[in-house]
């Protein structure tokens, strides 16, 4: 889980944009939902099939995106999946 006070909904949009998550996936990621809290502050929740794979996307892209939009490091928690399940309804978010 990513969460930033610092990064607002367009420096989102851009960090996004020149990430190209949808356009070009990063190896592993399953699940990425952002949101914004009533401040404008930015919290995400990725689910990546592993740790080196996450790891490896926020040092090759997300990081270098970071520091050329001069966007504020996010404070970062890493919980290992429990239990993850996909239902129907999913379909309607798939890229």
């Amino acid at each position: 889980i990513f969460s930033s006070a610092g990064i607002n909904k367009d420096m989102y949009d851009a960090l996004m944009k020149e990430i190209d998550e949808v356009g070009n996936p990063p190896a592993g990621l399953i699940l990425h939902a952002a949101s914004f809290d009533d401040k404008g502050g930015v919290h995400v929740a990725d689910v990546w099939a592993s740790p080196d794979e996450l790891n490896d996307f926020v040092s090759s892209r997300l990081m270098p995106a970071m520091a050329r939009h001069n966007a504020p490091a996010p404070d970062v928690q890493v919980f290992p999946v429990h239990d993850i399940n996909a239902y129907a309804s999913v379909d309607q978010f798939k890229v």
